[in-house]
């Protein structure tokens, strides 16, 4: 049997002023837009929305279960997880018993997708120290694992108090909660990932996908030296993406929100990143990291990745830099019409 190749898209709800008009969006209307796009890609047939956490006052997403959980009430079969969860300063508790709820909900749709997050805002915000980046990862993730797979837990860390045959509800509707590591290729986490038989959740906004390979070979093969089936190593790819009926329109249209996003949402530990018409259209190219352009371009595109990295699940974030509501709409009815059948088929 084939397997099947899932598709869906994700956002982080950046709240910045419209690249076009200038006009700027509220986090009570990003939010509502959020829902919509949740519930036209459940009712167009796609297989995931995911939406991310960030704790700053130009993104309205920071409880992603909240939001999800939201999601879970006005749609009926698209699965809905976090990108990502930054599990390393939240209480593994807390975020279980979240999803759980949200799983409950939704009738068994939740996911997590946990991670080490590029944006740090959280520590300082939640009493963290940085020097402790992969140490809170490691040792919460490991709880969070524990937490899935017994309804009583007895544990002891470093970060957190101990528990002692503590119960832990709700349990979810699933027998254990989906839980992938989100990366944007370390290293570390690529071979974590494959060691626990964890899915793996790869971000790529910039690199060739070339580039991706020897990390998802990596994957596999720390995976199957820990012993895991082949069959519980997937891996999911996550870009941006702007589909237009032309190549040349999507890449018109596309520019201004794509160079307004990384202008403003540029990581605190980082300089904010100036696009030029030529990187964008380097990223857009055939072998590039990112997905702009007609319905034939984006099937083509995805069949290469496939091809290149044998992933199962393929993620969009198309709803940045300020771009109106009706351009979204309109990118997810193209893909879901003329990309996604044709890519399942």
């Amino acid at each position: 049997m084939v397997e099947a190749f899932e598709t869906g898209l994700y956002t982080f709800g950046d709240l910045v002023p419209d690249a076009e008009t200038g006009k700027t969006c509220g986090a009570e209307q990003r939010l509502s837009e959020i829902l919509a796009a949740a519930k036209l890609a459940d009712a167009s047939g796609l297989d995931v929305f995911a939406v991310g956490e960030h704790h700053r006052l130009d993104m309205a997403i920071s409880a992603t279960a909240v939001v999800l959980a939201a999601m879970a009430a006005t749609t009926q079969r698209i699965r809905l997880a976090s990108a990502v969860t930054i599990l390393s300063t939240a209480d593994p508790v807390t975020v279980f018993e979240d999803f759980a709820t949200v799983d409950l909900i939704s009738g068994g749709r939740a996911e997590i997708i946990a991670g080490r997050g590029i944006f740090t805002e959280s520590f300082p915000l939640f009493g963290f120290d940085l020097a402790d980046y992969d140490e809170l990862f490691e040792e919460k993730l490991e709880l969070l694992l524990q937490l899935n797979s017994a309804e009583r837990v007895t544990w002891q860390g470093r970060f957190r108090p101990p528990l002692h045959d503590a119960p832990i509800p709700p349990r979810p509707a699933q027998r254990l909660l989906p839980i992938w590591i989100g990366t944007g290729g370390t290293k570390s986490s690529v071979e974590r990932a494959g060691e626990l038989g964890l899915p793996l959740a790869l971000a790529n906004i910039s690199l060739p996908p070339a580039k991706l390979a020897p990390m998802v070979d990596l994957y596999r093969r720390a995976g199957l030296e820990a012993g895991h089936s082949a069959t519980d190593l997937k891996v999911s790819v996550a870009t941006h993406m702007y589909i237009r009926e032309n190549s040349k329109d999507a890449l018109d249209e596309f520019y201004p929100y794509y160079a307004a996003y990384f202008l403003t949402h540029t990581p605190s530990q980082y300089r904010a990143q100036q696009i030029t018409r030529a990187d964008y259209e380097a990223r857009a190219s055939q072998h590039g990291a990112i997905f702009v352009g007609s319905p034939q371009q984006i099937v083509d595109k995805i069949l290469y990745e496939r091809e290149l990295l044998g992933h199962q699940r393929f993620l969009a974030q198309i709803d940045i830099g300020g771009m109106p509501f009706a351009n979204v709409a309109r990118v997810i009815e193209l893909f879901a019409t003329k990309v996604v059948p044709v890519i399942r088929g």
